[in-house]
């Protein structure tokens, strides 16, 4: 009688990644788990060890679409007039809208080790970063001020993602607060 025979096809491996990415940002968290994955994918539970072999590998697979998502955003927010403020607020309401997945592109702790390379999508979209502060003022060293902008704007970004901004300093104005950090870092 017939063995279940078990094909490998890129649209499996997408469908698990897309319920993985539901799932998450329907909880609010990255712990998901595989077999909750597989059960929304509508495959079996061991189907995701076919195309991923650890949870972690997975998990990189969903990192790297959001990334990507990611980068879409902020490219959609750049302008020509050199105003790096736009981009600023793109990637913090990125954070908002999407906490989970902001939360999780950024765990390399949680994704080292997991066979995928998303430095490959992460250090392109720093090195675009540099670029812009280069096109937009005059400073001593662009990877340095792109470095400083990020780490003010990542900051304002998880704190106003989780609600830490708002209940910590209730008087401060956001949009005030990023071009404050934007123009400080370009000095």
């Amino acid at each position: 009688m017939g063995d279940t025979v078990y094909v490998k096809t890129e649209d499996t491996r997408s469908a698990l990644v897309r319920a993985g990415i539901e799932l998450m940002e329907e909880t609010g968290s990255a712990e998901i788990g595989l077999r909750e994955i597989a059960r929304r994918a509508g495959v079996s539970h061991g189907a995701p060890r076919r195309w991923f072999p650890t949870h972690r590998s997975l998990l990189a697979a969903i990192a790297e679409v959001g990334l990507n998502d990611l980068s879409a955003v902020l490219a959609a927010a750049a302008g020509t007039d050199g105003n790096l403020a736009p981009l600023a607020v793109a990637y913090v309401d990125f954070a908002r809208r999407r906490p989970a997945m902001f939360t999780l592109i950024f765990r390399h702790d949680l994704l080292e080790g997991s066979g995928s390379e998303l430095r490959t999508v992460s250090q392109p979209l720093f090195t675009w970063l540099v670029t812009m502060v280069e096109q937009s003022a005059v400073v001593e060293d662009a990877a340095q001020s792109a470095a400083a902008l990020w780490v003010g704007v990542h900051g304002i970004a998880v704190l106003s993602s989780t609600g830490s901004l708002g209940l910590a300093a209730s008087n401060v104005n956001e949009a005030e607060l990023i071009d404050r950090v934007v123009r400080d870092s370009l000095r």
